[in-house]
């Protein structure tokens, strides 16, 4: 999974009938600074009514993508899960032998 941004959206005369009624997305893999692209934008199949601009969860493994928008064997490599309200990143992660307190 990466974390994404919306930059646009994209409308298709001819589909593939399983993406029939599916909200396609152009979205641009992010940098955990959450500025910095990583990599080329990509197409995506929207699960949660993400809209432009906003930071979102995506997955780009094909079997899960498909399941995600319950359209098994369809022709879908990349599905939007997620909006992303907030990211929290600690500034150092802890030491593996420190457990925190439960």
């Amino acid at each position: 999974m990466l974390i994404a941004r919306i930059i646009g959206d994209v409308t298709a005369t001819h589909k593939h009938p399983s993406h029939e009624g599916q909200k396609l997305l152009l979205v641009q893999p992010v940098e955990l600074d959450l500025k910095t692209p990583r990599g080329d934008a990509v197409i995506a199949v929207d699960s949660v009514d993400a809209g432009l601009g906003d930071l979102v969860l995506l997955v780009t493994e094909g079997y899960s993508a498909m399941t995600s928008v319950n359209r098994p064997n369809s022709p879908i490599d990349m599905a939007v899960l997620g909006v992303i309200d907030t990211v929290n990143i600690p500034s150092s992660p802890p030491h593996p032998a420190v457990r925190p307190p439960v």
